[in-house]
């Protein structure tokens, strides 16, 4: 499958690995790129920038595919030394990377200098025109369903993909609410030109995380996710669990007065307890209402395959069936 995506990115299928917080290490990008997608290493999960050289260098060695980094901009008060980041991602012959949180617009000049395609996550099409403004070649535009953080719009991509549609002139990939190939063939229908897949390549083989982490995200369904620092404008999707109901009563009780040193411990720290040691009441942690269409844990090769067969029947036998006059059905589906 050809679109603007894979031309850009020099992958074979439209499908992108999100950045994920302990999550995207050097092991599940490699899978994925392997399998034909494009592989994203978390570049903050990397404590300093020579660790990150280190993860690129770790990848290069696990695959010859193309794969990005993801750098996410924080706050100018906690901003990491994000000039250093740039240098070890330029170092290590990356060519692309997904840019996540604050605007990236300081940092473009040295990104393109380097040949370095961008790739900027955008909770709404306001923002996405800003993207491309400033010179990002794509964006990941992510609806109201996604794990971590929606934003403060709480627009649905039934709504959103068609829009950004609307509005871009750079390719844009849908994210958010992506576990299968009607995922993509619906998202391919709305004017995105591949999509992003988080939570579900949490649950495969290649995922470098605790089991229990694989097991919650079978055994949960779309009902299990919360939302959660909606008042401090800092809105998180996030599996349910024991500390997330406790930052939630927090929540409830101090109302519009409620400061971040408030939910510190149910905030802070979490990922490594969660999916380094499998302590799933430990905290909030990002978590999609696609959860609810995840029933298996396959390799990335298998799920990218999946994806890609689903698609295309879906294209080529149901939606055509409909043109063609035929009642089409739906095609067989493997377990997602």
């Amino acid at each position: 499958m050809k679109t603007a995506i894979t031309e850009l990115l020099g992958i074979q299928h439209p499908i992108i690995q999100g950045g994920m917080h302990y999550v995207g290490f050097a092991e599940l990008a490699a899978a994925v790129s392997n399998a034909g997608g494009l592989g994203i290493i978390t570049g903050l999960t990397q404590k300093t920038p020579e660790l990150l050289a280190k993860e690129i260098a770790r990848c290069r060695d696990m695959t010859d595919k193309p794969f990005g980094v993801n750098l996410t901009f924080l706050p100018s008060f906690t901003a990491p030394p994000y000039p250093e980041y740039i240098a070890a991602i330029r170092e290590g012959g990356v060519k692309i990377v997904e840019t996540a949180g604050r605007s990236p617009e300081q940092y473009m000049p040295a990104l393109k200098a380097a040949g370095i395609k961008v790739i900027h996550k955008c909770t709404s099409v306001r923002h996405s025109l800003k993207a491309e403004k400033i010179g990002c070649d794509a964006v990941s535009v992510d609806g109201f369903e996604c794990g971590g953080h929606p934003g403060e719009d709480d627009i649905p991509n039934m709504i959103l993909l068609p829009r950004a549609a609307d509005e871009l002139k750079i390719p844009f990939v849908a994210s958010g609410g992506m576990a299968d190939g009607r995922s993509l063939a619906a998202s391919l229908a709305m004017g995105a030109d591949g999509i992003n897949m988080g939570t579900r390549f949490v649950a495969t083989k290649e995922a470098p995380v605790h089991d229990n982490v694989k097991r919650a995200l079978v055994e949960a369904t779309e009902l299990d996710t919360r939302l959660v620092m909606r008042a401090l404008r800092n809105t998180e999707r996030v599996l349910k669990n024991k500390g997330v109901d406790q930052l939630l009563e927090i929540e409830r009780e101090k109302g519009a007065s409620i400061k971040i040193q408030d939910i510190h411990e149910q905030v802070a720290g979490v990922y490594p307890k969660v999916m380094v040691d499998g302590e799933m009441d430990a905290g909030a942690w990002s978590c999609g209402m696609v959860v609810g269409l995840i029933h298996d844990i396959p390799t990335v090769q298998e799920l990218i395959d999946r994806v890609m067969t689903e698609a295309e029947q879906i294209i080529r036998q149901r939606l055509t069936g409909f043109l063609d006059g035929v009642v089409a059905e739906a095609p067989a589906r493997a377990v997602a």
